[in-house]
């Protein structure tokens, strides 16, 4: 029979073949006291846009044995996403963790491989779908700390990566959470066009120094939770980009050690490497099926992506409202 040890030694190796970068352990139980009241005070500021899932079921937000009765320890694993390869220089630009397919079905089919493999049967799998504050988690785990940028910053690799958590109800020893190391760097803050972050940072037990993120300002909300018009400022700043925003992460010194992803299922296909300024500004809805099929880039739905594409194109020339 093995021990919590081995079993943990046998979940991360596997993790491993699996391709993911890193696998981390924590203790099931509440967040802590100081990220609850920092949570709720960001909604209370309106600081959410639109999102309002983003308010719902608090309760297993902050603890996840509601979300999952009986756990015991939640296992985070990182799945590096950061592109071999981007669209062509010069040519309209997507998010990196959008070039390939939808991230959610990837990384969920990849830990339930990882809880049969290792003969885990009572489980849940998360990817970014379910009341989850995955990076308290993957803090807690010790997988990396919370950047300036509002990102998870894994040691000499970088931000790039998709986050996903399997709830067990085996008790195993968690890992020991890593100090931040950003110390006085904000390239990140400065970088952010809209001013979407800002210092000063506040200290959050738990989780560490977290600035001031307002998403209705985020060229990342802007162009793919919107379901309105662009803000002006959102088109002045999207510059060659007309889905996502990479900018904090690109200016983040960390990234320098980011290595591309092996995974073949988040390579860009061909067909999306093709195109072209003309290509994109007479996309078809038929179009936009064939190239996004199985795509994360669906979520902002075909109106919402021309609408991007049409603003972009256009290179609106006001200046962002300091």
């Amino acid at each position: 029979m093995l021990t919590s040890i081995s079993l943990k030694d046998k979940i991360k190796a596997e993790a491993s073949r699996l391709g993911f970068f890193v696998c981390g352990f924590a203790r099931a139980e509440p967040v802590s006291e100081a990220m609850r009241r920092h949570y709720l005070g960001w909604l209370a500021d309106g600081r959410n846009a639109d999102m309002a899932y983003l308010g719902n079921n608090l309760d297993k937000r902050f603890d996840p044995r509601l979300l999952m009765p009986g756990v015991k320890t939640i296992v985070v694993v990182a799945q590096n996403y950061f592109p071999a390869r981007r669209l062509p220089e010069g040519e309209p630009q997507i998010a990196d963790y959008a070039l390939g397919l939808d991230y959610h079905d990837i990384v969920k089919q990849k830990l339930r491989q990882l809880a049969a493999t290792v003969g885990i049967a009572d489980y849940r799998a998360f990817v970014d779908t379910a009341p989850v504050l995955e990076r308290y988690w993957a803090v807690r785990a010790g997988l990396g700390w919370i950047g300036k940028n509002q990102q998870l910053i894994i040691p000499h690799a970088g931000s790039e990566f998709f986050l996903g958590e399997l709830f067990v109800t085996v008790e195993l020893p968690p890992d020991e959470p890593l100090p931040n190391r950003c110390g006085t760097c904000h390239r990140c803050v400065d970088a952010c066009p809209t001013h979407a972050l800002s210092l000063p940072a506040t200290c959050v037990e738990g989780y560490g120094d977290i600035t001031r993120f307002d998403a209705r300002l985020c060229l990342s909300y802007q162009t793919i939770e919107n379901r309105g018009e662009l803000t002006v400022d959102a088109k002045a700043a999207m510059g060659d980009t007309f889905y996502g925003c990479d900018r904090c992460q690109r200016a983040c010194p960390w990234n320098r050690f980011a290595k591309p992803s092996t995974e073949p299922l988040l390579q860009p296909r061909e067909e999306l490497l093709a195109m072209t300024r003309q290509k994109w500004g007479n996309l078809t809805e038929e179009d936009y099926r064939k190239l996004f099929k199985g795509s994360a880039v669906k979520r902002a739905k075909y109106e919402g992506l021309m609408r991007n594409i049409k603003a972009c194109l256009a290179g609106e020339a006001t200046p962002p409202t300091p």
